[in-house]
């Protein structure tokens, strides 16, 4: 009876496992926004070659960077593409590579034959264009959302506190950072041809945008050109990485504490 229950139990944790690590995997690759330029290109022209170039090295180069920039003008120099692709950081290579996969086709649905466009999932960006965009600064608004209200002014200033310190230095790690308040959390990110500098003001915007639209919110999401900011209550939200780490040691941890039991 003992095998029984052990066997059943190990089960049932891999099982909650597996449900957990799909849903953070599906939330990855969830549609923030995208936006597509009004021009577009003439099908098989030397565009659409150099465009389709890019994109082959970003599903490639993403399984061995979270981030790259490209310039692509195989078929003919005069109709140049540049491009930028980007995972946030905490995502391993291969849920990288994953996302940045799956934005592809994404992309070309929503923009079909646009000259210009950008996608933004969950946990990837990718932007292609044929203007100098790469290494400009851009806190254009891009997306915005407020969560709820806060359901106290406890929460408010927890969030407060969580964005604060996204806007501090000490946050950053490269271009990506994380806040933690109570039970408030936050995550800001710059795309990665930003210099510090840059970076830094891009987030400050970010995070003073945010903070006065969203501020009396339980969540919110600003998004700028290069740049975003968000924070959220709990752990509904959390990251897939860390998410999936913390889930495997529960499950060898209960395993064992259920076998030494036997």
């Amino acid at each position: 009876m003992k095998i029984y229950s052990l066997s059943y139990l190990s089960l049932l944790l891999l099982h909650c496992l597996l449900l957990s690590t799909a849903a953070a995997s599906s939330d990855d690759s969830t549609l923030v926004y995208a936006a597509c330029s009004n021009l577009q290109y003439d099908p098989n022209s030397p565009y659409q070659s150099n465009l389709d170039s890019l994109l082959t090295s970003f599903a490639n180069a993403a399984a061995l960077s979270t981030y790259s920039n490209f310039s692509s003008s195989f078929a003919a120099s005069a109709a140049p593409v540049l491009g930028i692709y980007q995972c946030r950081s905490d995502l391993s290579l291969p849920d990288c590579a994953s996302c940045v996969r799956s934005a592809i086709p994404q992309l070309s649905a929503l923009c079909p034959s646009a000259t210009a466009a950008t996608l933004q999932l969950r946990a990837c960006y990718v932007r292609y264009g044929n203007d100098s965009f790469i290494g400009r600064p851009d806190t254009s608004l891009a997306f915005k959302r407020c969560g709820p209200a806060a359901t106290s002014d406890h929460s408010a200033t927890l969030s407060d506190m969580a964005l604060s310190s996204l806007a501090s230095p000490g946050a950053a790690v490269g271009p990506f950072r994380l806040g933690v308040a109570g039970q408030v959390r936050g995550a800001a990110q710059c795309v990665g041809d930003l210099s510090p500098e840059d970076c830094g003001a891009c987030l400050a915007h970010a995070v003073g945008q945010l903070r006065a639209a969203c501020g009396e919110s339980e969540s919110g999401d600003m998004y700028l050109g290069k740049c975003y900011a968000r924070f959220w209550s709990g752990d509904g939200d959390d990251f897939s990485s860390a998410h999936r780490r913390s889930l495997y040691r529960a499950l060898w941890l209960l395993l064992g504490l259920v076998a030494a039991s036997i």
